[in-house]
């Protein structure tokens, strides 16, 4: 199972969370989309203890191809909390925290846009490690799909056997599905590698 190119996992700590967004689009000349939900779960002593999601209204208009994705339409959105009002909730749960983020190069930068935007703080963190990026050479070995980016969350979840959250809700995305869907795949990740070889 090419185990030593698991090896970053197996040096994640046993506390983190797992964060993911669903957002109006992709960035664009106007710069990044804006969230419309955010997703984190806890996870203690490699298990997972705890999962939350956070509707915030957009001020972006959601894309059509964005909508299909994770099924929210501009009216749902328009009846959300804004992002401001829920921030110190969220900045609860990431205070302290390492960040596990599946492609944090698109997440990451887009909530701290939206801490800038509204003038908030940010809490202090441990760091945020990209899930995607770190299973690029153990995918690639494997011979799965993998963009510049790394192996999608779908293509992970596959290959190292754990349950499609997804695919119970007709594959349908969601920001806290998807956040639990990363921190299945990780353990499962974990424990490929540190199977023993002997």
């Amino acid at each position: 199972m090419y185990k030593d190119l698991l090896w970053i996992f197996t040096q994640l700590p046993d506390d983190y969370i797992v964060l993911d967004t669903e957002t109006t689009g992709l960035p664009d000349e106007n710069g990044p989309p804006d969230i419309v939900t955010l997703g984190i779960t806890v996870v203690r002593n490699r298990k997972i203890a705890e999962s939350v999601e956070f509707k915030t209204r957009p001020q972006k208009h959601i894309s059509e191809e964005a909508q299909r994705i994770h099924g929210i339409t501009n009216e749902q959105a328009a009846e959300f909390e804004s992002f401001d009002a829920q921030w110190n909730q969220i900045a609860d749960y990431l205070k302290d925290q390492l960040i596990v983020i599946h492609n944090a190069s698109f997440d990451w930068p887009i909530l701290l846009d939206h801490v800038a935007r509204f003038g908030l703080s940010k809490p202090p963190i441990q760091g945020v490690f990209c899930s995607q990026k770190a299973a690029i050479a153990w995918a690639q070995v494997m011979g799965l799909s993998c963009s510049h980016r790394g192996p999608s969350l779908d293509t992970l979840t596959k290959a190292v056997g754990v349950e499609d959250l997804r695919a119970k809700l007709g594959g349908t995305h969601g920001a806290k599905i998807d956040s639990q869907q990363t921190a299945r795949a990780i353990e499962m990740m974990r424990c490929l590698g540190n199977i023993s070889s002997d």
